[in-house]
């Protein structure tokens, strides 16, 4: 969310950022919250002056008395009696006009950094960089559910009684991969200085509208019926939430955390033919990281994020590119985006495993995040926040990558100690 005074100073400025982000059905709202700010200014002006005004024309009214000059203090009290019947009218004026004043600010974008290539959606991402040559090998590679069920490591007829479609049973070996992805993400980020943390897997709804716009709100989260609780669709929901309404020391910046959650979504819309199996589903577990630090930090710190899943990823040796978001691409609260993208040797193409953003300080506005200097000063905290890893997701790229000619699948060496110390999986059919 963006700062008021900075809107109301800066309207062409803020505009042209909602044009860049080709939303503009918005522009008017820019004008809109200026005149309700403005509106709003008068409005508490009014009631201070009514405020600072009682207690004097009280004095006044006892001193008036004291003279004899009942008709001059009876003019006073007159007075008093219609300031009285006029600030709650003001006061509920100023609730009203503050409401609507902050539901436009939440859905005016932020403003995105300069060097964000401006595009309409992600058919327009600018390629960055590749790590890893990317192979396709001289056999066939199935999809990534037949490879599974060649281990009888997935059940998706049985979750589909239990829950649904969107759900699964992973099982044996490939139950443990993917356990086994997850600690030993959890090991690499706490290598690099990370605190592991576990979060509450469910978060209120002041955290909910903290962290993410209305739109990501309605797409992403479930609510639980008849509480003010709602299921996280990842825990950088909940580990930002983790400092909210918080004044943070400026010496004990940053706050680098890392998180196992498992995450919740309700991925509504039509879905592809590559979106099957465990692909885009309800529910998955995640390995997660979030930055909270001063703002001069912030650039440098996404590029740090960013380099830990590409670093990870290819620890296991799967191919891996960064893709810059274009500003259409951009959910409002980000100022920056990058995407991680692994190869798939099947579809002889690359797709996402992951996001890293810097939210500057539109997090922790909404939260009330705040930072006290060594001078005393406070100001708004900035956030970061990324993906380490994502299986079952990632278990795609990683089984397409290792599978073998012979059907089996190569255990990379940092995974081996997860596994029980075996190199390879050996299929049962």
């Amino acid at each position: 969310m963006l700062d008021l005074r900075f809107v109301r100073e800066n309207p062409e400025l803020v505009k042209q950022n909602i044009r860049n982000k080709f939303q503009d059905e918005k522009l008017p709202l820019v004008d809109e919250v200026c005149e309700l700010a403005k509106e709003a200014s008068a409005t508490q002006t009014e009631a201070d002056g009514i405020r600072a005004r009682r207690n004097t024309v009280s004095k006044q009214i006892g001193a008036l008395m004291g003279q004899g000059k009942k008709d001059e203090a009876m003019a006073l009290k007159e007075q008093l009696a219609a300031d009285a019947a006029r600030l709650p009218e003001l006061e509920a004026k100023e609730t009203e006009l503050q409401e609507r004043i902050k539901k436009i600010m939440m859905t005016i974008p932020n403003i995105i950094d300069p060097s964000v290539p401006i595009g309409k959606d992600d058919s327009e991402n600018v390629e960055v960089e590749r790590f890893g040559e990317p192979v396709v090998p001289d056999f066939e590679i199935p999809y990534h559910t037949d490879i599974m069920e060649r281990f009888d490591g997935i059940d998706l007829e049985s979750a589909g009684r239990v829950a649904g479609n969107g759900f699964y049973y992973l099982m044996g070996d490939i139950a443990r991969l993917h356990s086994a992805v997850i600690s030993y993400a959890r090991d690499f980020m706490i290598d690099r200085g990370f605190t592991y943390c576990v979060p509450p897997f469910m978060i209120r709804s002041n955290v909910v509208t903290g962290v993410m716009s209305f739109a990501e709100m309605d797409a992403m989260m479930y609510k639980i019926e008849g509480e003010d609780l709602y299921l996280i669709g990842t825990s950088e929901h909940s580990m930002i939430g983790k400092f909210i309404d918080q004044i943070l020391p400026e010496e004990t910046l940053p706050r680098t955390l890392t998180s196992y959650s498992p995450c919740f979504r309700k991925e509504k819309g039509a879905h592809g033919i590559e979106e099957r199996g465990v692909y885009r589903i309800h529910q998955f577990e995640k390995q997660e990281m979030i930055v909270v630090c001063k703002p001069e930090d912030s650039p440098m710190w996404f590029n740090k994020l960013w380099q830990n899943t590409v670093d990870l990823f290819r620890s296991m040796d799967i191919p891996v590119r960064t893709l810059e978001c274009c500003s259409g691409d951009l959910a409002d609260l980000k100022v920056k985006s990058v995407d991680v993208e692994a190869w798939s040797p099947r579809q002889k193409k690359y797709f996402e495993v992951g996001s890293c953003s810097n939210l500057s300080d539109a997090q922790a506005r909404r939260l009330k995040i705040r930072v006290q200097g060594k001078d005393g000063n406070k100001y708004f905290a900035h956030t970061l926040n990324n993906t380490c890893v994502a299986p079952p997701r990632m278990l795609i790229a990683f089984l397409e990558n290792n599978l073998q000619a012979d059907g089996t699948v190569r255990i990379p060496e940092v995974l081996r100690p997860y596994m029980g110390g075996k190199d390879k999986l050996v299929p049962k059919h």
